[in-house]
């Protein structure tokens, strides 16, 4: 069902009422927090590549989401880097090498034990982030003055794009996830990522007729970990920080509750769920209720997932599109009953 949507035309519909809204987004809301908003959004879709599609659960993602934004800001800040996609692609290349290096290791296992390593491994990351403070700037974080140039600055100013124009770098990075997500919906939607899901649900069976679940795991893992690295430096670059809560356990909770709350396996609900967690995290520090907002995204978390099990977009697309089921009676066979479709119901 989630596959056919991702396919089709509801597919499409879906994926063009967020893009509208992704279009609007700057001139909604302070064009830095619409950065962050599709940031997280990247993250959570890189996230559910990992845990919906080959039901992998880490627990260490902000490892690939924080350091990947050390090593645009680093970069920028201390080895004077002006060029924005040296800087970005620095970052993401950082994310992918300790994807595999992290990966080679995780993949090994599976379940609660798999989920222990990723944390294990991303207290390590985070630990040395504090350590290292002379580069990465401890607990003040490393700050940057400029988000580099596109093309270079003077003809970034001839064309009117630069990146220090909040809008301009939105555009950027929007066009950015954009590609991202379609990367995401590529994958699932492949013969690679129709091992994925036989693993998912028999990892035993799909061993047996002969594929290496632990290669497929590990570029699962890969594909995920490096689009987290690319949505964090995204994040750092926009926000001219990067910082100890970039690698935080703290962060990995948050990836993990966004996908969950919009929906695990749909692409597009994590998107919904991470544009709603930063948004009610954001409004709700605002209000007079601001130094209990972590009780109150709790009660809210806790209400969605007792209504929407499946999440808030997986619930949509489970009622609406699911085939209701009734019994009638056999028009040959009057005395028996058998199972047929509502009317109505798609």
């Amino acid at each position: 069902m989630t596959l056919a949507l991702i396919r089709g035309r509801r597919g499409l519909a879906v994926g063009l009422i967020l893009l509208a809204v992704a279009l609007a987004l700057p001139y909604l809301v302070y064009p830095v927090f619409a950065i962050q908003l599709i940031s997280f959004a990247l993250v959570a879709v890189s996230f559910d590549l990992l845990l919906g599609f080959t039901g992998l659960l880490s627990f260490g993602h902000a490892m690939f989401w924080g350091s990947a934004g050390y090593v645009a800001t680093i970069l920028i800040a201390r080895a004077g880097w002006t060029s924005f996609p040296a800087v970005l692609l620095a970052g993401v290349a950082f994310a992918l090498v300790l994807s595999v290096l992290v990966g080679y290791i995780a993949v090994r296992r599976s379940g609660i034990y798999f989920a222990m390593v990723t944390l294990g491994i991303a207290q390590i990351v985070y630990f040395m982030a504090y350590q290292f403070s002379g580069l990465t700037g401890g607990e003040n974080g490393t700050q940057i003055a400029t988000r580099g140039s596109l093309f270079g600055l003077s003809l970034d100013n001839v064309l009117g794009l630069s990146l220090e124009n909040d809008r301009v770098f939105y555009y950027l990075a929007l066009a950015i996830v954009v590609l991202g997500v379609l990367f995401a919906i590529r994958v699932v939607n492949s013969p690679f990522g129709a091992v994925l899901a036989a693993m998912r649900e028999n990892e035993q069976r799909a061993r047996s007729i002969g594929y290496d679940t632990n290669r497929f795991k590990l570029a699962a893992f890969v594909m995920s970990g490096t689009l987290a690295g690319v949505a964090g430096a995204l994040y750092a670059i926009g926000n001219r920080l990067s910082g100890l809560d970039g690698v935080d356990w703290h962060t990995s909770g948050k990836i993990v509750m966004m996908t969950i709350l919009g929906g695990i396996g749909t692409i597009f609900g994590p998107i919904v769920g991470a544009g709603l967690f930063e948004s009610l995290e954001f409004y709700v520090s605002k209000t007079v209720i601001g130094d209990k907002t972590n009780l109150v995204m709790g009660l809210i978390f806790a209400v969605i997932i007792l209504v929407a099990r499946r999440g808030i977009v997986g619930e949509i697309l489970h009622r609406l599109f699911t085939p209701r089921r009734i019994l009638v009676e056999d028009e040959e066979h009057p005395d028996r009953l058998v199972v047929e479709q509502a009317p109505g119901t798609v």
